[in-house]
């Protein structure tokens, strides 16, 4: 029994041991420990200043992200809303050159009217779906040397200056595409 006595004491006075040598770390390092603490709390200080700082910038940008975005976003409207518009008075346009043609061919067959009408129309959608500016332009030179010579043609004719019965330049127009 008194081994189980010394062994149990000797046990007491480990657990005491490693008691007071914590206390007399924590003592020794106390200060040290306070340090430490104190830089934590700066650096979550800091952290967390840096992150509402960040935090408004990025607000910010968003801001005049979205604000530049709606602007170009009205800009396209705008200019979507006048080439549909444009588009809209060019449809006007080629119905009126029909409206001209057969007022002006009184004899002539309505398909061909139609033919000269569609002609135009597929001038006018090539223009329009040009992907570059030079093609666009190509085809606008087109379109508007097509309809200046469907008019010239009806205005001969109506004045009495050709004979022919169908608008001859007109037509080769169509045949050259």
């Amino acid at each position: 029994m008194n081994a189980l006595k010394n062994w149990l004491a000797n046990i007491v006075d480990l657990w005491h041991s490693v008691k007071d040598s914590n206390l007399q770390w924590q003592t020794d390092n106390r200060e040290q420990l306070a340090q430490l603490k104190h830089a934590q709390v700066l650096a979550e200080k800091t952290l967390e200043a840096e992150l509402k700082k960040r935090s408004v910038q990025l607000e910010h940008e968003i801001m005049l992200l979205r604000t530049q975005n709606d602007a170009e976003l009205a800009m396209y409207k705008t200019k979507c809303s006048q080439d549909v518009k444009d588009y809209k008075q060019y449809l006007e346009s080629l119905d009126q050159l029909k409206r001209s043609i057969q007022n002006s061919y009184t004899h002539l067959p309505e398909a061909v009217a139609f033919t000269i009408h569609h002609h135009a129309k597929y001038l006018l959608n090539k223009m329009w779906e040009a992907e570059n500016f030079e093609e666009k332009m190509q085809y606008e030179i087109r379109l508007i040397k097509f309809m200046t010579t469907v008019h010239e043609d009806a205005r001969l004719y109506l004045e009495g200056e050709i004979s022919e019965k169908l608008p001859e330049n007109t037509l080769s127009l169509i045949q050259e595409r």
